[in-house]
Formats: C-alpha cells, structure tokens, sequence
C-alpha cells in the first residue's frame, strides 16, 4: 500500500470527484482530504491510499493534468518527505 500526496485541487472537488478521479487507475483504498473547518471546501490537498502499481498508474496519468481548470500535482507521499529533508 502506497500514500500519495495529492495538490493542487480546485476548491469545488469534493472525497467523491476525487475518488472516482483516481478510481480510473484502481481501488482508492483510503482517502483524507483537507476541507476548511467553516465553508467546507476543499483546502487544495489531500492523501489517497493505493496499492503499489495501481498508485504508480495514477501517478503518471494525473501528475500535472487539469481538474477544473487547477494544475495538480500528484506524488508518493514518501518522495515529498525525502525532498523536504534536504
């Protein structure tokens, strides 16, 4: 099981959108997203839980793809920790 940071996403994409989004490349198998405490919305990121390939697929067909016109960024959580350590 992979975790994959996800940015980037327009404020209007709701768990829903986001799961059918990368249900397209196998089984969401946990989703967190962040939401503001007062309006609801999407905060612009969120972690997805995928097994390995399946998340590997997800990864190259939706990293820098536009959703509701918003460029998103979609990466293992494990390589942003590493870049952020330097």
């Amino acid at each position: 099981m992979l975790t994959l940071n996800v940015r980037g996403l327009p404020r209007s994409m709701n768990e829903k959108t986001l799961t059918e989004l990368f249900a397209a490349h196998g089984r969401v198998r946990g989703l967190k997203m962040a939401k503001d405490l007062f309006s609801g919305e999407c905060k612009g990121f969120a972690e997805l839980q995928m097994e390995g390939h399946e998340a590997r697929n997800a990864i190259a067909a939706l990293n820098g793809s536009s959703q509701d016109g918003e460029l998103i960024r979609v990466e293992l959580a494990s390589e942003r920790r590493a870049r952020g350590r330097r």
